[in-house]
């Protein structure tokens, strides 16, 4: 029983039968190129589709699809991504064993012939029946590559791939006449060059390069010659000759063809016996394709880039444009990656958050002034197994992230702040700030409407000991949620909508925050890499860059290299100067005496604000220094947990604070990202100490801090609104949880709660 090639190929008598076949084909279209009467006859048999007169001119070349490298600020490859493995490389990169091996096999005649080689036809016949099998063939080399021309053309389209391989006589005519073109204009040196950069030898691997770097870990250049005899076998049938996985018929394949070179008289008789006496000698490296195989935990900023590149009109106008040109690849994309900050990032998740836990965490860095994003990791790494995940949590839906965001809690608040900011008010603005009350009603908002109170419904402070009147400062130390309700009445909604708009403050769907008071409480999702952006703006004193990741791109063409053109961060003013300066100045006291001491710097000037959501499902910590932004969350994807009586990191927590689980992590990334970095100072503004006006025991100005430490008097909450751990002198931990309850227009726009763009982080 004569063997079967893997797959369930044809059997060598099949094989021999199917190849006389086409052979006489081809003798018989080579007549009818020479007779053209004669030829007439031949074509009308069936499959001719079309005369040979009757073709187009030109053959269509697209240029082949190469492997594009995704590297980091430091040019330091993080991955590659590809449609196929290809590294096009020049002939004079290709050893010359192996450009002789791949003629001697595939068309030893090949400087001697023209597009059809009768010669060899009848050669290969003779040579064919001897042994029982197909071991030449009879394709010029010529007409091969215009065979590998048209696969390429379809694609992964696998109608079009059926088209280009169809065993039928108008195939090969077409294959014919084009092989004919390409002769006259291209010469034997170029097609032999494209050719071998075409060519498939299994295992992912198209082009001598990709073949060399896969079945030996080195360049094409730099082959041997039992080296290049084999990958020069594995053309004809790269299943059945595959090295590693069918070794035995590799070594006799390959050594097929070093008789073949002895032959022809490439190499003497000795030279090929001895290098069939040598092992196969495989270094194999593995196919290592697309943003999973990312390095520096950087899978994650990878897709988004990806996302970019794939969504931005400036890479093409529509996106059947911009994916065939990353299908086409061959792009070398210069990305803004720090790796110092990346380390730091993903250091930091590792240490506080383990990929097991029930919950996950994302963190991204951000360049005040530049846009520039700096570093972008979370827990649960990419991936499709357990405790693995291809959504980013640090990005919004059209980027490949959440499909809301995540509720942000307080850290919302400094938004209204710079608005109030921005319309006049004082920083030593006083609320009477009681511990409970009504949402106030009416409240003005942008269409000349008003937002209406129409249930009664009421708000409190984390606790009963937390109760006004407060002045800014010290309502932003302590998060004081009734003071930021009183202060948005006061401005009304119009100025922060105006505020958000200017630092592109948008839900994790990309749709605009409603115009309800409830957003001062960091009611709707927001992306973390929103968040570290709009931030970033206090830091760079007001002025607002767009996130960019895309620092430079080249393209190769063929041989040729291309700069395209990539988007360019927008920066605009979204504040004054004073406003911003103000704002650091308030977030300085969070993390000096407020909910936020946990986090703090101690070597530079930094600031931040923490926040907590509704049953602790998400907790925040945003914070920066005048060269870096970074925001960090913690919580539920699905919404689902409430971080309450759980463990995170290997560490209990009774409750969970913005200031005690993403503040530490915020801290450990942002100093090691810094490290070794300049420490400008921020500008700041003289603010009163609302002390000086206030009745001991008023308030004091250290609120609580998130760690329930017990250094403050209560300043943290939930529900959105921040997060202190009030303490008793000793082990805090954590005010009672109030309940709100709240009115069904407090929220618009609201969707499903598990998924955090409706009742999660309301307050």
């Amino acid at each position: 029983m004569p063997k079967k090639r893997s797959g369930g190929g044809l059997s060598a008598t099949q094989q021999a039968a199917k190849f006389l076949g086409v052979s006489v084909l081809a003798g018989a279209v080579l007549a009818g190129i020479a007779l053209p009467a004669v030829g007439a006859l031949g074509l009308v048999a069936k499959g001719s589709v079309e005369s040979f007169d009757e073709l187009p001119a030109n053959l269509k070349t697209p240029p082949l699809s190469q492997r594009t490298s995704i590297l980091d600020a430091d040019g330091h490859q993080i991955a590659s991504v590809y449609s196929r493995d290809r590294t096009v490389v020049p002939l004079k990169s290709i050893s010359p064993y192996l450009q002789k091996a791949i003629v001697a096999i595939e068309d030893s005649r090949f400087y001697e012939h023209g597009a059809v080689d009768l010669k060899g036809i009848l050669r290969a016949l003779n040579k064919n029946a001897q042994s029982g099998g197909v071991s030449q063939g009879a394709s010029t080399l010529t007409q091969q590559y215009v065979k590998n021309v048209f696969i390429e053309e379809a694609g992964d389209d696998p109608t079009k791939v059926a088209e280009a391989t169809q065993q039928t006589i108008g195939r090969k005519i077409r294959e014919l006449k084009y092989a004919i073109q390409v002769e006259e204009e291209l010469g034997k040196k170029k097609i032999l060059e494209n050719y071998l950069n075409i060519t498939f030898f299994g295992e992912q691997a198209y082009g001598v390069e990709a073949a060399s770097q896969r079945y030996f870990s080195k360049h094409a250049k730099d082959l041997t010659l039992p080296e290049a005899a084999l990958l020069a076998g594995i053309v004809q049938s790269p299943t059945f000759y595959d090295p590693m996985n069918e070794p035995e018929q590799a070594i006799e394949r390959r050594n097929v063809v070093l008789q073949r070179m002895a032959e022809v008289g490439d190499v003497s008789q000795a030279e090929a016996d001895a290098a069939k006496k040598t092992p196969l000698g495989l270094k194999t490296t593995q196919p290592k394709n697309g943003c999973i195989t990312a390095t520096k935990g950087a899978s994650f900023f990878c897709k988004y880039v990806e996302k970019v590149f794939l969504s931005d009109p400036v890479f093409g106008r529509t996106k059947e444009e911009r994916a065939k040109i990353w299908n086409q690849g061959g792009l070398t994309i210069r990305t803004t990656l720090e790796p110092q900050a990346q380390a730091s990032v993903q250091d930091s998740l590792k240490d506080h958050v383990y990929k097991s836990d029930k919950v996950a965490a994302a963190a991204t860095l951000v360049e005040p002034g530049t846009g520039k994003i700096l570093a972008m990791g979370q827990s649960k790494p990419y991936g499709y197994g357990k405790n693995e995940t291809e959504i980013n949590y640090s990005v919004g839906s059209d980027r490949g992230g959440s499909n809301f965001g995540f509720p942000t809690g307080s850290t919302f608040k400094p938004f209204v702040a710079a608005a109030a900011l921005e319309q006049g008010r004082p920083p030593t603005q006083e609320y009477s700030s009681p511990y409970e009350m009504e949402y106030p009603s009416p409240v003005r908002t942008c269409d000349g409407k008003q937002w209406v109170n129409t249930d009664g419904t009421r708000l409190e402070n984390e606790s009963e000991s937390e109760h006004g009147p407060y002045r800014l400062r010290e309502a932003m130390a302590k998060s004081v949620n009734t003071y930021f309700v009183q202060m948005i009445s006061d401005i009304g909604l119009c100025p922060v909508m105006d505020m958000t708009d200017g630092l592109h403050v948008v839900q994790g769907n990309g749709d605009k925050l409603p115009q309800v008071p409830a957003i001062a409480l960091g009611s709707k999702g927001i992306s973390p890499l929103t968040m570290a952006s709009a931030y970033a703006a206090f830091a760079s004193r007001g002025m607002y860059c767009t996130p960019i990741a895309i620092e430079s791109i080249t393209q190769k063409v063929g041989d040729q290299q291309k700069s395209l053109e990539v988007p360019k961060s927008t920066c605009s003013r979204a504040m004054s100067e004073k406003t911003a300066d103000t704002i650091n100045t308030l977030l300085q006291g969070v993390i000096d005496s407020g909910t936020g001491q946990a986090a703090g710097l101690k070597d530079r000037d930094n600031a931040g604000k923490t926040g907590t959501t509704d049953s602790r499902k998400n907790a925040w910590f945003v914070g920066y220094t005048p060269n870096l932004s970074g925001a960090v969350w913690v919580g539920s994807a699905t919404q689902k947990v409430e971080m309450t009586d759980i463990t995170i990191g290997g560490r209990y927590h009774a409750q969970v604070y913005g200031g005690d689980t993403p503040g530490p992590i915020w801290k450990d990334a942002m100093t090691g990202a810094l490290d070794g970095k300049d420490s400008p100072d921020f500008h700041t503004v003289d603010i009163p100490d609302d002390k000086k006006d206030r009745d001991p025991g008023d308030g004091d100005d250290n609120g609580g801090d998130d760690n329930g430490d017990g250094n403050g008097d209560g300043g943290g909450f939930i529900g959105g609104f921040l997060n202190g751990g009030t303490g008793d002198g000793g082990n805090g931990g954590g005010g009672p949880a109030p309940t709100v309850s709240f009115p069904d227009n407090l929220f618009q726009g609201q969707g499903n709660g598990g998924r955090g763009n409706g009742s999660g982080g309301r307050r």
